[in-house]
């Protein structure tokens, strides 16, 4: 079932010590602003919650995984600290999803774009099927990936990330993110993905919170200036989206 609502929906469900958050948004599950603070919200809130051991992170639907930014917002930014705030959206999630304290597994059933690519980075393992195409288009539109781009080069490194960015206009398939090391597992159905992400989810909520917790530190370290980092970042994106360049292509996506 997918959303209708123009700030789009989030739901979490809590069972057996398994939260599963799921969002969605009728544009291809993209993320106006207001759907990135709910995320963020929920992801701390779920962090401080004992009776969760571990977090599944999806999407609505059966088609795109999360097609980023909002575009609507995106083509209405008209200042600097519009465009900071905007892009702070996503900072925030990244970084409620590195210290939340709880493992991330991602479930990805379609594909991914911009900061939905930044959202599969940021989980701990994620699980997809073969239809989770990921494509920075970022610099078509005069911008870049700067704020994701520490979890992604964190997840793929500086060549990947450089090989995702530079050839802007092309999908990467499931199988390639799989071996660059953005993806665990690749299945060919829902059905099997959906199984699987249950499967695992229920063996990590079985094992010791407390080594759960201590991994998480551990898959984490050295990203600890990442509040810093990510506002920085979020800052050159807010300031790039005001350029002449980058108005004049929305307009023209928009069309």
């Amino acid at each position: 079932m997918s959303t209708t609502r123009q700030n789009g929906s989030l739901y979490t469900n809590i069972q057996n010590n398994i939260a599963t958050i799921e969002f969605g948004h009728p544009a291809s599950n993209s993320f106006p602003s207001e759907l990135l603070a709910r995320l963020t919200n929920e992801l701390i809130s779920v962090g401080h919650n004992n009776g969760v051991s571990v977090i599944i992170l999806k999407s609505e639907g059966e088609k795109a995984f999360c097609a980023g930014a909002s575009f609507d917002e995106l083509v209405a930014i008209s200042n600097l600290e519009e465009g900071k705030q905007f892009f702070a959206g996503f900072a925030n999630v990244l970084n409620a999803m590195r210290s939340c304290g709880k493992l991330i597994v991602g479930s990805i059933q379609g594909k991914a774009v911009g900061g939905g690519v930044g959202l599969a980075a940021a989980c701990d393992y994620v699980l997809v099927t073969e239809n989770a195409a990921i494509k920075l288009s970022e610099f078509t539109i005069g911008i870049g990936p700067f704020v994701i781009e520490p979890a992604v080069t964190r997840k793929i490194g500086v060549a990947g990330t450089a090989e995702l960015t530079l050839d802007a206009t092309s999908w990467k398939s499931a199988y390639w993110a799989k071996e660059k090391g953005l993806y665990a597992k690749v299945f060919e159905t829902q059905k099997e993905l959906d199984d699987e992400v249950e499967i695992l989810a229920e063996k990590l909520a079985s094992y010791d919170p407390e080594a759960l917790a201590e991994m998480k530190k551990v898959l984490w370290k050295g990203t600890e200036e990442w509040d810093d980092l990510l506002a920085e970042r979020a800052a050159v994106s807010g300031q790039l989206v005001l350029s002449d360049y980058t108005k004049k292509a929305l307009a023209k996506f928009k069309k």
